[in-house]
C-alpha cells in the first residue's frame, strides 16, 4: 500500500501564473534591436548558448536573462553594439520585473481544496525579489504553509525540503510544468512527480518524460490535481 500523501509542492512560473510569454516577448524585442547585426535564428541560438553558459554565474531568472542578452549583443556585433541598444535591453528587463500577475486556470480553487487536508508548499527557482513580488501580487501567499525559492531543483533539494516541511519525499508530490525541474528530480528523490504542460516552456527545461514510472503522472491542467490526490490516497 502506498504511503499517504501529506505534502504537496507547486512550482510557480507557468504552473500557477504566466511567465515564459514575457521572456518570449522580450526576446522578440532583442531580435528587433539587433536585426542589422544577425539573423533571428542565429541570434536565438547564440542567446540560448549564453543563457546556458551563464546559469552557474547568475542562476535562473530575469536578471541573468538580461545579462545574457547584453553579452550576446556584444558578441554578435563584435563589440560595436550602440549604448542605446544596451539601454533598451536593460529597460526591457525592468519591464519584465514589473509585469502584472496573470493566474493560470483553476489555481486558487485547486490550492484551496488541497490546503484543507495537506501541507502546501511553493517551490520555485528564480530571482528572490522577483519571485517574492509575484507571490505577493498573486494573492496566493496565505494559502501556502511554506515558500522555498531555490537556486536549482535537484533530488537532494527536494529531499531536504520535504523532510523539513513534511514526512519526506515518499509522502510528497510536486506539481509543475517542467519535466527537468519539477518532475524527474522529485521522482528520483522518491516522491510523486506530476507534469502539467504549458504551451511555452524554456528549451533548457525540456526533458524526456519518465513514462511507465509508477510515480509519474501527466495532467491536462490543475483541475485534475485534486482527483489525482484522492486516487493516490485510496491506493
Amino acid at each position: 500500500m502506498a504511503a499517504a500523501l501529506t505534502t504537496i509542492g507547486f512550482d510557480a512560473d507557468d504552473t500557477l501564473w504566466q511567465n515564459e510569454q514575457f521572456f518570449r516577448i522580450t526576446q522578440q524585442r532583442f531580435a528587433d534591436l539587433l536585426a542589422d547585426f544577425a539573423e533571428r535564428d542565429h541570434l536565438a541560438e547564440r542567446l540560448l548558448e549564453a543563457e546556458k553558459r551563464n546559469l552557474g554565474h547568475y542562476g535562473f531568472g530575469v536578471k541573468g536573462f538580461v545579462l545574457s542578452m547584453i553579452e550576446t549583443a556584444i558578441d554578435v556585433t563584435e563589440e560595436r553594439v550602440p549604448a542605446s541598444v544596451i539601454r533598451e535591453l536593460i529597460a526591457a528587463g525592468q519591464d519584465m520585473l514589473q509585469h502584472p500577475i496573470e493566474l493560470l486556470p483553476h489555481v486558487p480553487e485547486t490550492i484551496g481544496a488541497l490546503a484543507e487536508r495537506h501541507r502546501i508548499l511553493l517551490i520555485t527557482k528564480g530571482d528572490l525579489l522577483d519571485q517574492e513580488r509575484k507571490l505577493a501580487q498573486s494573492g496566493l501567499g496565505e494559502m501556502f504553509d511554506g515558500v522555498e525559492i531555490v537556486s536549482d531543483k535537484t533530488p537532494g533539494v527536494y529531499r531536504e525540503i520535504f523532510a523539513r516541511h513534511g514526512e519526506g519525499p515518499d509522502r510528497a508530490m510536486m506539481v509543475g510544468n517542467s519535466l527537468k525541474s519539477d518532475v524527474v528530480p522529485v521522482i528520483e528523490a522518491g516522491g510523486w512527480g506530476v507534469f502539467v504542460p504549458h504551451d511555452l516552456t524554456w528549451e533548457l527545461e525540456h526533458h524526456e518524460p519518465p513514462e511507465g514510472h509508477a510515480r509519474y503522472r501527466e495532467l491536462r491542467d490543475l483541475s485534475h490535481v485534486v482527483p489525482l490526490v484522492d486516487e493516490i490516497s485510496q491506493m
